[in-house]
């Protein structure tokens, strides 16, 4: 069992840092937040391990010892992998049921490395935005290119969008493109990616932990979504900059990479977003949207001969998990 042993002194700021099998990227995360954690007196870091079974817990362990992290940092083991939400919400729930829970939570993944004053930024805009809830850092490649991490939420339109990819039907549908071009300055979104995303503790106070019964995916949108529902903005905040190595754990994400056939937890997160905050009814129409286009764009671009890069058999997986064939919105 994780030990959920919380210190009875104050602090600011939990990171959670879920890990899975990637002991060598969590400890870079953790070497790039050594001096974050300096200027941010009163911050914890804990590692929750999602069952790896390929000796992370004991990787990062040695490596908190060794290089003397162990008074902000610590490793909570996990008995199995019950995903992203779980993951996290293994370490966040003792921290809010403490006897005094931090004002904020920063959820952190393993695949990344903070830039200088990426976390004191984010805890600075929090502090100086008391009405906002929810904020995301600005995502980025090693050499500072600079990855879409504000979105707005996935709607039946978004999806006739992302499936059609018909430039012409994009700009017609510019409001409800899921991911606008990338802000330069701080605003509000609607999401924000859960690579780096700071919450403030009111936020779970009103709307729960994350769901678990999303298994990887859309978790983040949901819950920024709750938030919204219960009165709370989320902001995207440029000014605090942290690579991501993108996909390292799924590697669904991972542009750089070939394709790989789409897990089947995608496709049940999908279809619970949808029914849980939509309906069926309205869930059937996103379905219908995306599949329809979808099925548009590829016979486009057998006709133009444009390049396959679309994961094997994704529309017979998308047909055979729509909610005409699945119903369930749980994983």
């Amino acid at each position: 069992m994780p030990n959920t042993t919380q210190p009875h002194h104050p602090y600011s700021l939990l990171v959670v840092i879920l890990n899975y099998r990637t002991p060598s990227m969590t400890i870079d995360c953790l070497r790039s937040l050594v001096d974050e954690v300096k200027s941010l007196p009163g911050t914890r870091v804990v590692v929750t391990d999602n069952a790896s079974g390929d000796g992370s817990v004991e990787q990062i362990t040695t490596a908190i010892e060794t290089e003397g992290w162990g008074d902000w940092a610590s490793v909570m083991p996990l008995d199995h992998n019950g995903g992203y939400a779980f993951g996290n919400n293994a370490a966040i729930r003792p921290a809010l049921e403490s006897t005094n829970p931090p004002p904020y939570i920063l959820l952190l993944n393993p695949d990344t490395i903070a830039r200088p004053n990426a976390i004191k930024t984010l805890v600075n805009f929090m502090n100086e935005h008391p009405h906002v809830g929810i904020a995301g850092s600005r995502l980025e490649d090693p050499d500072g290119t600079p990855q879409c991490s504000a979105f707005r939420f996935h709607t039946a339109l978004s999806e006739l969008d992302s499936g059609l990819r018909l430039g012409l039907v994009s700009k017609l549908l510019t409001k409800w493109v899921v991911w606008p071009p990338v802000p330069e300055q701080a605003c509000p979104t609607d999401w924000v990616a859960g690579a780096s995303m700071i919450i403030r503790r009111e936020v779970f106070d009103q709307v729960g932990l994350l769901d678990e019964d999303y298994f990887m995916y859309y978790e983040e949108m949901d819950f920024c979504l709750q938030a919204k529902k219960a009165g709370w903005s989320c902001w995207y905040v440029p000014e605090s900059r942290v690579v991501h190595l993108v996909g390292q754990s799924s590697g669904i994400t991972d542009t750089k990479r070939p394709q790989k056939r789409r897990p089947q937890y995608w496709f049940n997160s999908r279809r619970r977003y949808f029914i849980k905050n939509y309906g069926w009814l309205y869930a059937s129409f996103a379905d219908i949207f995306w599949a329809s286009g979808f099925a548009l764009w590829r016979l486009r671009r057998v006709i133009q001969r444009k390049p396959d890069n679309e994961p094997p058999q994704l529309l017979v997986d998308f047909l055979r998990n729509s909610v005409w064939l699945n119903s369930s919105i749980s994983s």
